[in-house]
């Protein structure tokens, strides 16, 4: 089972992923095509929004789920984003 970081005082995590092209320096970390942010929001919106805040249009996809599976596509793993 994925292990994700426990929630902290927001009610759910979204995971966003940065596509082929787009690379971000956030909270000291590179993000790219090879690693999965996750965002602690209120609701799926609200993670959104934080989204496009922190990288305007420039990343994928947004996911309310992930699993094991899926991230075999990322082998740099997870970064907390908040």
């Amino acid at each position: 089972m994925l292990m994700v970081t426990l929630l902290k005082t927001n009610k759910m995590v979204i995971f966003i992923t940065f596509g082929q092209t787009h690379t971000h320096s956030h909270n000291g970390f590179t993000l790219d095509k090879d690693c999965v942010g996750v965002i602690h929001c209120r609701d799926y919106d609200h993670g959104r929004e934080l989204a496009f805040e922190w990288f305007g249009d420039k990343f994928a996809t947004t996911y309310a789920k992930i699993n094991n599976e899926f991230m075999n596509f990322f082998p740099k793993g997870t970064y907390d984003l908040n």
